[in-house]
């Protein structure tokens, strides 16, 4: 677990503080350890964003932006003091280079997050429709 390390960085965000921007782009992803962390996406109105998750610790946050280019899909604001394990995508980069099984165990956790987000949201939009 130690060797996982070296490649994070910690950060702080105090509350109301944005983590990440929607249609920023996305050059890290974090692991909240403190604090919690709300998830929202801009509506079709203007200024109004709908709540889409609030994040507690042990949650991964921004977790694409490590595996493909891209622009951020959703604002993240901290609701309370937040400490967050930053993993950019060159540290990304390095660990696959030179710990490529520590970064598997990664990009497998990461396919797994997402495929119990997507069976969420799958299962939300079914009862919707």
């Amino acid at each position: 677990m130690g060797e996982f390390f070296a490649y994070l960085e910690l950060r702080e965000w105090q509350s109301a503080e944005i983590v990440m921007k929607s249609g920023e782009s996305g050059d890290f992803m974090g692991f909240l350890v403190e604090g919690k962390l709300a998830v929202k996406m801009e509506a079709i109105f203007h200024g109004k964003f709908i709540l889409v998750a609030v994040l507690e610790r042990g949650s991964l946050v921004g977790e694409t932006s490590v595996v493909e280019e891209g622009y951020r899909h959703a604002t993240v604001v901290a609701t309370e003091q937040s400490r967050v394990l930053i993993l950019s995508r060159e540290n990304m980069e390095r660990m696959l280079g030179e710990a490529p099984a520590l970064g598997l165990k990664l990009l497998r956790r990461i396919i797994h997050v997402l495929g119990h987000r997507l069976g969420k949201a799958s299962d939300r939009l079914s009862k919707l429709l």
